[in-house]
């Protein structure tokens, strides 16, 4: 049955995990704001016995919707790749885009080696991201207080704002070890933030979100309840922003940005480029 040339099928086919070629992928297809794509990965592609089973399941695709499927792929192996490509579909090759200029401008050949860039990131670094991810665990939500000396970064904001994913994607992406502690109405009534992060101000960094749109996302959690009513929001988000523009906390709106947008600018407010393990 065919589909619309605006419904489309991407493959995320790799020879290891294939975040590389997802992450790129959501990049790039965001850009199409009225396309439909309903992505598939294919991890582990290391065969050309497995290139074969690839090749089948897209041409089969084709064939059903009546276009040619995207494909994004990191393949190294000049065999595999080849045996993928195939196959009916738009290739997108991302190591073939960067690798070839590369080795004419480098004048040496790469090793076309197999799951290479995950090799590359060194023991004590992969160390560090999982110690950075349990003290993120450990410290979310203003658990456990006695260790916010050891944390590169505590976020704060109103419940429900992006503390938590974003503590935790600075963790496994950049190692750094980012605490959140959460502004409730008591800090509000007392005109202060918690006596706990006072000596951490240095440390901090402000989180927050619209008021319509948090609503929408306490609802999810608690509908129908005082704690995700929009005077209740509207005068939490009024508060803890007020409160962070007094003691002159750095602060972002997560309303209309991604994880990683704003993983970055935390980043180059707070001083944590150096933290990066590439």
């Amino acid at each position: 049955m065919n589909s619309s040339p605006l419904d489309r099928t991407v493959f995320i086919i790799s020879d290891g995990t294939g975040i590389t070629a997802e992450t790129f992928s959501h990049s790039v297809l965001s850009q199409f704001e009225t396309v439909s794509f309903k992505q598939v990965r294919m991890p582990f592609v290391d065969t050309v016995e497995k290139a074969d089973g690839v090749v089948g399941r897209i041409n089969r695709c084709a064939i059903d919707q009546g276009n040619q499927p995207i494909v994004f792929t990191t393949l190294v192996n000049p065999d595999i790749l080849a045996r993928v490509k195939t196959a009916n579909a738009l290739f997108l090759d991302l190591f073939g885009a960067f690798v070839e200029p590369l080795e004419h401008n480098l004048g040496v050949k790469s090793s076309h080696s197999i799951g290479k860039s995950h090799l590359s990131v060194s023991s004590i670094a992969y160390r560090n991201r999982i110690e950075a991810i349990n003290f993120s665990l450990a410290h979310d939500d203003g658990q456990f207080v006695r260790g916010l000396a050891q944390a590169d970064v505590i976020l704060i904001g109103v419940s429900r704002c992006g503390k938590t994913p974003t503590s935790l994607y600075l963790a496994m992406q950049y190692g750094i070890k980012a605490a959140n502690f959460p502004l409730i109405p008591e800090d509000f009534e007392r005109n202060a933030l918690p006596s706990t992060l006072t000596q951490h101000k240095h440390k901090l960094f402000g989180l927050t979100i619209q008021p319509e749109r948090l609503t929408e996302v306490r609802n999810e959690r608690r509908p129908d309840s005082v704690y995700s009513s929009l005077a209740q929001c509207r005068h939490e988000v009024a508060e803890a922003e007020r409160l962070m523009r007094r003691d002159s906390i750095p602060m972002l709106s997560t309303t209309t940005k991604s994880i990683e947008e704003i993983s970055t600018t935390v980043m180059q407010e707070v001083g944590l480029d150096k933290h990066s393990t590439y």
